[in-house]
């Protein structure tokens, strides 16, 4: 990076956006951040982010944009509204799990003069928190070493698979990366709650499948949370119904039939109307019982 310090505005400051903010603004950047509702982001002020009232305001003199939001459509909109205060030729960091609407995003940004840098990130609460997403990124060579110190700060490290950000190849990596994060999400509900209601010790379950090829850092998380009833949001079963439906609109586009997946997006919607949406992904473990199930 240059020795002229980019200005950072970062649209979005919700279970990833706003550490992604915040960890931008310890680096020494400049950083304003936007939120729909502002009193969700008010506590990035203490840690030195101009909170913004619109995202024309965010934008404004910004060198570098970062949309962090729920979905296509609401990054699409953010982006439109701060539109007349984007300069072309300014950086539009696309890091939110938008599915196949990256190409009207894309598009977009070519018609505004915006560079467009296709860069979902692979990770949930806790590595946001502590700098260590994984940054799934396509952009041209020229705009790298802008964004490069930038995905460093907020992610352990950068998987470069295109060089282009519109052709939408990081958001389509993710969609698969889902794919398999859904698969372990249910497969570890499931394996708890039938546990449950045989009478077996969830204990002896993992303690099986602890320290064996069926291990992961995800496996010990998910069974933790789900053993001590904890389901502070990583990532909300709200967000994971999304996920899933994106990529099995993907997935029907292409003619690929994902059987696990769609029934795993039917147990998200179901824990969702049950009156757990906001909860972490783990509570799809409610799914498997009636509404009376011990939360």
């Amino acid at each position: 990076m240059t020795s002229a310090q980019p200005v950072i505005a970062v649209l979005g400051t919700g279970i990833i956006g706003a550490p992604v903010a915040r960890n931008l603004a310890a680096s020494g950047l400049t950083v304003r951040a936007w939120n729909r509702t502002r009193a969700k982001a008010e506590a990035l002020s203490a840690d030195g982010v101009h909170v913004a009232d619109s995202p024309a305001e965010a934008v404004d003199g910004a060198d570098v944009v970062l949309t962090v939001l729920n979905d296509g459509p609401r990054v699409l909109e953010a982006v439109r509204a701060a539109a007349p205060k984007l300069a072309r030729g300014t950086v539009w960091v696309q890091v939110s799990t938008v599915g196949e609407v990256v190409d009207e995003l894309a598009a977009f940004a070519e018609e505004t003069g915006l560079v467009f840098v296709d860069a979902p990130v692979q990770g949930s609460r806790q590595p946001a928190e502590l700098g260590k997403l994984v940054v799934l990124a396509a952009a041209p060579q020229s705009v790298r070493p802008t964004v490069q110190p930038l995905f460093d700060t907020i992610g352990s490290r950068t998987v470069w698979v295109g060089e282009d950000g519109t052709s939408g190849a990081a958001s389509r990596l993710k969609l698969v990366l889902n794919t398999w994060v859904g698969a372990l999400t249910h497969g570890v509900g499931e394996a708890l709650s039938l546990a449950d209601r045989l009478g077996v010790d969830p204990r002896h379950f993992v303690d099986v499948v602890s320290g064996g090829p069926m291990d992961s850092g995800f496996f010990q998380g998910k069974t933790a949370a789900i053993l001590a009833r904890d389901w502070t949001p990583q990532f909300s079963v709200d967000n994971s119904e999304k996920d899933a439906r994106l990529v099995l609109d993907a997935a029907e586009r292409v003619g690929v039939r994902l059987d696990a997946t769609e029934a795993g997006h039917r147990r998200f919607q179901r824990a969702a109307r049950l009156g757990h949406g906001d909860k972490d992904m783990a509570a799809g473990w409610f799914a498997s019982f009636d509404a009376d199930a011990d939360a």
